[in-house]
C-alpha cells in the first residue's frame, strides 16, 4: 500500500494569528465558545507557540496577589461582588486585561491619552448615579471591546483602552435580570444597568467602584 505524503503544516506565524483570531472571538462572546475554559486552553497554546508557559503561573500569581481568584477561580470573587452566578463575559474582561498586556487583544478603537485621562479621571464619580448602557456610550463613546453580545436583554461588560498599552483597561459591568424570586425571563429592564466600574492595579476590589445600583445588587449570602 502506498502511503501518502505527510500534510504540510502551518508555519509558526500562521499558527499564532490562528490562536489570535480565535482568542479575540471567545473573549467577546465567551458563552458560545466554552468561557473560561476556552480562554484557559487558548492562552495556554499561544504562551506554548511564543515559548513562554511561565507567564501563566505568573498570571495566577499576580491575581492571587490581588485577591482575584478563590478556590473556583475567578468566578468566586465576582459572585461575590455581583447578582447571580458570575458571568463569563465578565471573567472574559479579567482574561482581556492579561491578553491586553501580552499584545494579543484587537480593539475595535482605542481612546487617544487625552480622551482615557479624561474618562479615568472623573469616572469613578461619574458612577456615584445610576446609570445604564446607553449613558455609558452616550458619555465615553463606543467601547474598546464589547464582552458579550448586543441584546440588551442580557449582561454584558465595556472595555476601554488607551493608546498606551501600559495603561489599565477601564471596565463598565452592566447587568439585566430580575428581583430574587421573580420570574428570571423577560428581564425588568430595557437597558442593562451599571453595577461597577474597575480600572487600576493593586487588591481587586479596591479597583471596583459600585454605583448606588451595583450597592443595591450586592449578594448578600
Amino acid at each position: 500500500m502506498r502511503v501518502p505524503p505527510p500534510t504540510p503544516l502551518a508555519a509558526a506565524e500562521e499558527i499564532h494569528a490562528h490562536l489570535v483570531g480565535r482568542l479575540n472571538l471567545v473573549l467577546r462572546r465567551p458563552g458560545m465558545y466554552g468561557g473560561e475554559t476556552a480562554l484557559r486552553v487558548l492562552i495556554d497554546h499561544l504562551l506554548f507557540v511564543e515559548r513562554r508557559p511561565e507567564a501563566w503561573a505568573q498570571l495566577q500569581r499576580d491575581w492571587d496577589d490581588r485577591g482575584l481568584r478563590t478556590p473556583i477561580g475567578i468566578a468566586g470573587t465576582l459572585q461575590d461582588l455581583f447578582p447571580a452566578q458570575a458571568d463569563s463575559y465578565e471573567i472574559a474582561s479579567v482574561y482581556a486585561e492579561f491578553a491586553h498586556r501580552r499584545g494579543w487583544l484587537k480593539p475595535d478603537r482605542v481612546l487617544t491619552g487625552e480622551a482615557y485621562e479624561a474618562l479615568a479621571g472623573r469616572v469613578r464619580q461619574w458612577a456615584a448615579a445610576d446609570r445604564t448602557w446607553a449613558d455609558v456610550t452616550a458619555e465615553f463613546g463606543s467601547p474598546s471591546v464589547l464582552f458579550g453580545g448586543n441584546n440588551p436583554l442580557y449582561g454584558k461588560a465595556l472595555g476601554y483602552l488607551a493608546e498606551d498599552p501600559r495603561q489599565p483597561m477601564v471596565v463598565f459591568h452592566l447587568w439585566n435580570g430580575s428581583r430574587p424570586g421573580a420570574e428570571p425571563w423577560p428581564p425588568e429592564h430595557e437597558q442593562p444597568l451599571l453595577l461597577a466600574v474597575r480600572f487600576g492595579p493593586g487588591p481587586f476590589r479596591a479597583s471596583v467602584t459600585f454605583t448606588p445600583e451595583g450597592e443595591r445588587r450586592k449578594p448578600t449570602g
